[in-house]
């Protein structure tokens, strides 16, 4: 594929080739295209050439990538084919690049396969914490499984350590009046207690 800017300003006479081949792979039973070579013509000499990686997509399809670019921050895509020609003096990059170089229908794209990695860093990232939550929520649940549950039985004794006995004539009584000046009080002398079982 050529693409020619024609006569506007200092582009003019300026030339990007793209150099495409198709391949058949019998694991995906279809035809493949990938993006082999982009040259730089200017005044029908070549300037740049650079070798494409990873710029691929099925032959029906077409390729999609936010950046393609000889430049390492977005990823160089295109890396000079050698280092003794001018293609370290050229940066090149395109925004929003698509291309398709066969089975184009009615003049439009196909359907796009986006550059862009399944585990890209951000979902990555989220993997890595839906990992902890999990090892949390085991753990919580397994803190749950082990814990003993609240027994509300209560069981009450007499025990004759903790509490004295009593007199006889006291025994019936389960409050006895304190001696206080205006009002009247009382004073519990059960000798029970209660034990709560967990």
């Amino acid at each position: 594929l050529t693409l020619k800017f024609g006569d506007i300003g200092n582009l003019k006479g300026l030339v990007i080739r793209f150099l495409l081949t198709t391949s058949y792979y019998q694991l995906s039973v279809q035809n493949w295209f990938s993006l082999h070579r982009l040259q730089l013509l200017y005044n029908h000499s070549i300037q740049a050439t650079f070798n494409a990686t990873r710029i691929y997509a099925p032959a029906s399809y077409s390729y999609h990538c936010e950046h393609v670019s000889s430049l390492q921050r977005y990823d160089a895509l295109l890396i000079p084919s050698s280092a003794n020609d001018l293609s370290k003096l050229w940066e090149v990059t395109f925004i929003d690049f698509q291309i398709q170089g066969f089975n184009i229908q009615e003049g439009h794209f196909a359907y796009a396969k986006d550059c862009a990695s399944f585990f890209s860093p951000a979902i990555l990232m989220g993997l890595v914490m839906s990992l902890i939550l999990l090892l949390v929520l085991a753990y919580a649940l397994q803190m749950l499984i082990h814990l003993k549950s609240l027994d509300r039985h209560y069981e009450c004794k007499a025990s004759p350590v903790y509490f004295p006995q009593m007199k006889d004539n006291d025994t019936g009584d389960e409050k006895e009046p304190l001696r206080s000046s205006g009002n009247e009080s009382y004073e519990l002398r059960s000798q029970q207690f209660c034990k709560i079982y967990i």
